[in-house]
């Protein structure tokens, strides 16, 4: 399929620069009927003996700001991926005239480049929790270019496991209120991991989409999460998946019959029209920029419809990407 086909105008006003506040009062398109709720609303839309999964992931202070220890050049890195105890992948720049065995400093932690760079991405020597205590910034959105006052509010309610370069942001509208909302409709919640890459925000660059590599992410489904879907299917409850990083968490692991096999380790699923959902009956995401993979995943979920959805929104004034409103999705039949 032609990238093309993901497309849509965007004004760049309508990207959310600031979030909501309070969080649970981000607008809610059903697109269902294509109707106007507020988040808090959500357990309304479904149903008794439904769960609800959401990513427990919580975003790393990995963008270091620091200095070239010969010169005393400044320089801006953010932590990827931890390769082995001290070895990192990190993103750099700017990296020209970088090369291994370049020494660099972040808030007098000191840090080596022991490859690179290939594209701007250097493998890292460096004490990561160190430098993040004393250097270290929450890495927000390249399209975000405001500065939040409270870091935290790029964190979700279910924020505990460190490792990821961007928020779960379908779950950043979560509040105490929505869920004792969904207790009291007997909506389970159960909690995954995905440690969220940079190269979520990367466009699609090629003219079709099957061209693009996806990328590789850490995830875990722990055991009770397994165990609670099975619960769900027994019940003859829904899958209500809260984001895209959920969605490929838990179609990595699909066993059969809407049931997923406890396990942990990387996933380099690219959902694409076609796909065969056999675990997710229904979505909760923000609303994301043209050209992307997360687009593409929306898509291979709802079909067509998905450009109504988004036509809809922009006509209504609804806020868009991380920091904007939601929607809500079943999985096309």
């Amino acid at each position: 399929m032609l990238t093309s086909e993901f497309d849509y105008h965007l004004p760049p006003e309508r990207i959310a620069q600031i979030p909501i506040e309070p969080r649970h009062t981000a607008r809610l398109l059903d697109t269902r009927d294509l109707s106007d709720r507020s988040f808090l609303e959500l357990p309304e839309l479904l149903q008794p003996g439904d769960l609800v999964v959401v990513n427990r992931t919580r975003v790393r202070a990995a963008r270091l700001q620091g200095h070239k220890t010969d010169t005393g050049g400044q320089i801006e890195a953010l932590l990827l991926r931890r390769l082995s105890d001290n070895s990192w992948q990190a993103a750099v720049r700017p990296s020209r005239r970088l090369r291994p065995g370049t020494n660099l400093n972040f808030g007098n932690t000191p840090a080596v480049i022991e490859d690179g760079p290939h594209n701007g991405i250097v493998t890292l020597r460096i004490d990561a929790d160190a430098a993040m205590a004393s250097a270290g910034e929450v890495p927000l959105p390249p399209y975000i270019h405001t500065t939040l006052v409270d870091p935290d509010r790029y964190q979700t309610m279910f924020a505990q496991e460190p490792g990821s370069a961007a928020a779960s942001t379908a779950a950043l509208h979560f509040t105490p209120e929505v869920t004792t909302r969904l207790q009291e409709r007997q909506i389970e919640i159960a909690e995954v991991i995905l440690h969220i890459g940079l190269d979520t925000f990367r466009p699609i660059a090629g003219d079709a989409i099957q061209d693009h590599q996806i990328h590789t992410e850490e995830f875990e489904v722990p055991e009770e999460a397994a165990r609670t879907i099975k619960e769900c299917r027994q019940r003859q409850g829904r899958v209500i998946a809260i984001g895209t990083t959920v969605v490929r968490t838990l179609e990595t692991v699909a066993s059969g019959d809407g049931l997923v096999t406890a396990e942990r380790g990387d996933t380099e699923l690219y959902i694409t029209p076609g796909f065969e959902f056999t675990v997710v009956d229904g979505l909760v995401t923000n609303f994301h920029l043209p050209r992307t993979t997360l687009l593409v995943l929306l898509a291979s979920l709802m079909g067509g419809s998905w450009r109504d959805a988004y036509q809809t929104a922009l006509e209504r004034g609804y806020r868009f990407a991380s920091f904007g409103d939601a929607m809500y999705a079943e999985r096309r039949q």
